[in-house]
């Protein structure tokens, strides 16, 4: 459902996922698909969007603590009330029955739901990376939902050592999938779309770009024209390997186009 309403809700539940990673809980009956967004107000504060990782009746966004919006979201708890607007943006397809799934950093929170929903009855593989070990969350939940996990982090603390794109690669040789799925840093999906391309994989790469509207007015999260929060936030591989600016160029908040 788009619409700019803003609704107050309260928090049901606030978990710390793992170091400066939080997830925070509310009820709404908003219909949603895996890889929505949903605008978040800190009463205060800001307001921010965030990818949901949990779309039943209650509700789930999961946010690294990076500025003083998520500091402020961090310090809430149980019968503290938000701000939410949306469910906005497209969504993942579950697309035949063999999908490789890609998370690094706090982009497996966007596509977790995907996994609880699309994995039962499929092939599905999750290759989740993070810089340490400590940055690692999700895990659990995608192998409960019947994926095959593989860990990576880049000083080897957990898992393989390495990028988690050099993990789908080996994946990718060795076994053919219907879809990727992938959401993460923007120099890591230009590369899973690079990868998706050499292994003429569709992919569905969930992308992140300055947001203030969320509902297509105000062109901040512009990618080569394209609006990430009315056309997206979910775009196909071969389509942003068209994009010139993507992985390399973004909007700041004030318009500027700047270096990724």
């Amino acid at each position: 459902m788009h619409t700019g309403k803003l609704e107050i809700v309260e928090i049901t539940d606030i978990t710390e996922e793992c170091a400066d990673v939080f997830t925070v809980m509310y009820r709404d009956r908003t219909k949603a698909s895996p890889g929505q967004f949903i605008m978040v107000w800190a009463p205060g504060v800001n307001e921010v969007p965030m990818s949901l990782s949990f779309i039943g009746d209650e509700k789930g966004f999961t946010f690294r603590v990076l500025g003083k919006t998520t500091t402020a979201l961090s310090r809430l708890g149980k019968g503290d009330r938000i701000g939410v607007r949306g469910v906005f943006g497209n969504s993942f397809r579950p697309v035949g029955s063999r999908i490789l799934f890609i998370g690094g950093g706090t982009g497996v929170a966007s596509i977790i739901s995907a996994a609880d929903l699309f994995s039962p009855g499929r092939r599905a593989v999750a290759a989740i990376g993070a810089k340490n070990r400590d940055g690692i969350f999700f895990a659990g939940r995608m192998k409960q939902a019947g994926a095959d996990v593989l860990i990576s982090t880049d000083d080897g603390s957990q898992g393989e050592k390495g990028f988690v794109t050099a993990v789908a690669r080996r994946v990718l040789e060795r076994e053919d999938f219907d879809t990727i799925i992938a959401c993460g840093p923007e120099l890591m999906l230009r590369r899973v779309a690079e990868l998706a391309s050499e292994f003429r994989t569709p992919a569905q790469i969930s992308t992140e770009r300055f947001m203030k509207c969320g509902i297509g007015i105000c062109d901040a999260c512009s990618l080569n024209g394209a609006l990430v929060c009315r056309d997206g936030p979910v775009f196909d591989g071969e389509f942003l390997l068209g994009c010139d600016d993507f992985g390399r160029y973004r909007l700041s908040p004030c318009g500027a186009r700047v270096p990724i």
